[in-house]
């Protein structure tokens, strides 16, 4: 055999390996310039020819908790069932016995059924509908809003053409408590009012996003998954005790209803920070049924109801007149019942009586009109208007709730004569709860006034912790003045008329009511007002304000009406925050000289 037979078969393996190489070569140089080098422009490619599909990650909206952390405010989850009706036939299964055993689309659609809470009649008409609408469609929904029970026992039916989309959703576990403050979000999830408003920018998520290609047979394409990543929300903490509300809650309710009033509310301010620990109201909303409340009753009365506030500013008068150096607890005016001042304005007092030597003490205890506008003559108006807008009277607190009134203060110089006098015992000028509840926290801290809040604070998803950017602390009396004031309401408390309906046994209590005229386009409404009242206790010690009001009662017109809530609320807050009772009696201060 020659040499040349020999070479033949090898050097024809060779050229055969050589080309196969090339072959090979040339198919990863194609595969490398299809799924690295090019892979987005054919990523495109695919995606403009239909295969594109993508996916939203839900970004979970932050929680609303009191202070205690209780959730007041949570995410949950619920689940769209769908399905594609060009796919909907009979499915195969393993029988118990390993047999595969077919199920017809009536019994699946009966199975379905009894978990949605639908018939199988409908569940077989939404099919068949999608169907008429579009033979060639490929979805149709199945039922909205299924929560994570059904959803499992769906998804355990194994049925190949019934696909979930997961969502969130709002809940309020504890129903009505704090409604009229948390507030609620739409259909959508979008804030619409309350602290969801309020405070969107901390509790708002992010939603992300997958984006994929997919093939004929609905699998992800290797290397064209591209995540945006959704960042969920932060967590709200407000100042409020989640267990008082509740309680001030039903008993608001009960208190209203008892005296027949239209309205009631309950404030509660804790003295040494300012901070608000509870505002009950009624009527109220349920966050988790919103279209089972009024319209009216869907936001805060507290917060956006301004009335005039009556004798309860009485002592704020006082304190303005002992801080601007005229006067002491002690000072006089000679008072009847019924004066004409030299300007023409005419003042009453509510009982005709003859008249008396009022110290300022008495004046309040009394709730003279009269002694309180002679009293108010002591300084210019001017000097009043000023004291008036330090306790926060024509400007919304520090809370910042949404639509927050700010009450009603005319400028001084527009300050008609009977303005100059009935400003002196809280008429012709408005307020809010709040305004309210301000006022006698700087009374009860020493004049020292703290910027009301409601909320603690916001931790971001990272856990920075955000707290409320608040206006300093203002000291806008004297301590020794503050102090005066905070005895001479006690005494009213102490020698007043309700002085029984408002003992706290073990405590003493600093209180002052007030009833105002209803304001009507072109006067008053006849017969009826609107009553409140304001204190705080241990009236030794101050730790919490409390301030009730009744629109418009008519089991009891007057500021009666106020006292059984005023003395069961502030009760309860003392036991609720174990305070200590009082170590001594109340001083005294006399009345008339």
């Amino acid at each position: 055999m020659s040499t040349t037979s020999h070479r033949t078969p090898r050097r024809r393996s060779a050229v055969a390996l050589i080309l196969v190489l090339a072959v090979l070569g040339a198919f990863v140089v194609r595969l490398v310039d299809i799924q690295v080098v090019n892979a987005d422009e054919h990523v495109a490619d695919s995606m403009n020819l239909g295969f594109a599909s993508s996916r939203v990650l839900w970004g979970e909206r932050g929680s609303i908790v009191d202070q205690g952390g209780a959730v007041l405010a949570g995410s949950t989850v619920f689940y769209d069932a769908e399905l594609d009706p060009s796919l909907v036939d009979a499915v195969k299964r393993t029988g118990e016995d390993g047999k595969k055993v077919e199920v017809s689309w009536n019994d699946i659609s009966a199975e379905i059924a009894a978990i949605t809470g639908q018939t199988p009649e409908e569940v077989q008409a939404i099919v068949a509908n999608a169907k008429a609408a579009n033979p060639n469609g490929q979805w149709a929904s199945l039922k909205k809003g299924l929560d994570v029970d059904q959803y499992r026992a769906l998804a355990d039916l194994r049925v190949p053409y019934m696909f979930f989309s997961r969502h969130p959703d709002r809940s309020y576990p504890d129903g009505a408590v704090a409604g009229n403050l948390v507030g609620f979000v739409g259909a959508e999830g979008e804030a619409q009012e309350g602290l969801e408003l309020g405070m969107d920018a901390c509790l708002a998520a992010s939603d992300g996003k997958e984006t994929f290609a997919r093939g004929n047979n609905g699998e992800t394409i290797p290397g064209t998954l591209k995540t945006s990543p959704a960042v969920n929300g932060g967590t709200l903490q407000l100042t409020i005790n989640r267990d008082l509300q509740w309680y001030l809650q039903q008993l608001i309710a009960e208190e209203t209803q008892n005296m027949r009033a239209i309205s009631g509310t309950v404030t509660v301010v804790e003295v040494e920070t300012g901070k608000i620990r509870a505002a009950a109201e009624y009527p109220t909303v349920d966050p988790n049924n919103v279209d089972g409340a009024h319209p009216d009753d869907r936001s805060s009365r507290i917060f956006r109801h301004q009335f005039e506030p009556g004798s309860t500013f009485k002592a704020v008068t006082a304190a303005s007149i002992m801080d601007g150096g005229s006067a002491t607890p002690l000072s006089t005016v000679n008072a009847p019942s019924s004066f004409k001042f030299p300007n023409g304005a005419k003042v009453n007092d509510a009982m005709g009586h003859a008249p008396l030597n009022y110290t300022l003490a008495g004046a309040l205890i009394d709730s003279s009109n009269v002694a309180l506008s002679m009293f108010g003559d002591m300084v210019e108006p001017a000097v009043r208007y000023d004291y008036m807008q330090r306790f926060g009277v024509g400007a919304p607190t520090s809370v910042g709730f949404p639509g927050e009134a700010s009450g009603t203060l005319h400028d001084v110089a527009k300050w008609d004569n009977q303005s100059r006098y009935a400003t002196t015992f809280g008429q012709a000028f408005t307020v809010t709860a709040p305004q309210v509840a301000g006022a006698y926290q700087a009374i009860a801290n020493g004049g020292l006034k703290m910027p009301l809040r409601l909320v603690e604070s916001c931790t971001r998803p990272d856990g920075t912790v955000v707290e409320p950017d608040l206006p300093k602390p203002e000291q806008i009396i004297s301590e020794k003045v503050a102090d005066d004031t905070a005895l001479m309401v006690e005494n009213v408390m102490a020698q007043g008329q309700l002085q029984k309906a408002l003992a706290i046994p073990g405590y003493r209590v600093a209180a002052k009511t007030g009833t105002a005229e209803v304001a009507i386009p072109g006067g008053y409404k006849a017969g009826v007002y609107f009553t409140s009242l304001a204190g705080f206790a241990p009236a030794d010690d101050p730790k919490y304000v409390v301030v009730v009001t009744l629109e418009e009662p008519t089991a009891i017109r007057s500021s009666a009406a106020t006292a059984p809530a005023f003395q069961k609320a502030m009760t309860q807050v003392l036991k609720t925050y174990r305070v200590l009772p009082s170590s001594s009696e109340t001083p005294l201060l006399p009345r008339y000289q």
